[in-house]
């Protein structure tokens, strides 16, 4: 029979040791299937994926679309995704957070995510229940603050 430290793959603590709190949580969440239930949970929620999903065709469409002038190819600047210049007449899309990219680089990226690859900007889904989670998610941080504020006010 197998002692528990070796079913467990860890070691006794030494003597003045103090246990990791974190570890044996992350353990016990695992060893009840709690954390599979949430993963579940979650998967049912956003459809399985576990991540976000395309950005919207529509948005995509209506992205500014600009071709590289040769003042622009001459600063030798870069698309963030392939890491090549931008060459005089290269089609290039932007962003609303003002990123620019090449289209065939880009293009593809807002396919499988909606968000912007340099600072995670998120752009609008076709998705109604990330978008509700989204709006979920602003009316928390709004009520956060608005708390905060009330709080200040009253004890600041």
């Amino acid at each position: 029979m197998t002692s528990y430290f070796d079913e467990h793959n860890c070691e006794p603590l030494d003597e003045g040791q103090t246990p990791n709190h974190a570890l044996h949580l992350a353990r016990l969440l695992l060893d009840t299937g709690l954390a599979a239930e949430w993963d579940m949970e979650y998967n049912r929620f956003f459809g399985g994926e576990g991540r976000a999903p395309p950005a919207s065709k529509k948005v995509v469409e209506e992205l500014e679309t600009k071709l590289i002038s040769p003042t622009v190819a001459a600063q030798g600047k870069k698309c963030p995704i392939c890491l090549m210049e931008f060459d005089e007449e290269d089609e290039t899309k932007i962003l609303p957070c003002k990123h620019q990219f090449h289209s065939a680089c880009i293009l593809p990226w807002l396919g499988k995510v909606n968000s912007c690859p340099m600072c995670r900007h998120e752009l609008p889904t076709d998705d109604p229940q990330y978008e509700e989670y989204k709006k979920h998610q602003a009316r928390a941080k709004q009520r956060e603050f608005e708390l905060n504020s009330l709080h200040d006010s009253m004890f600041g």
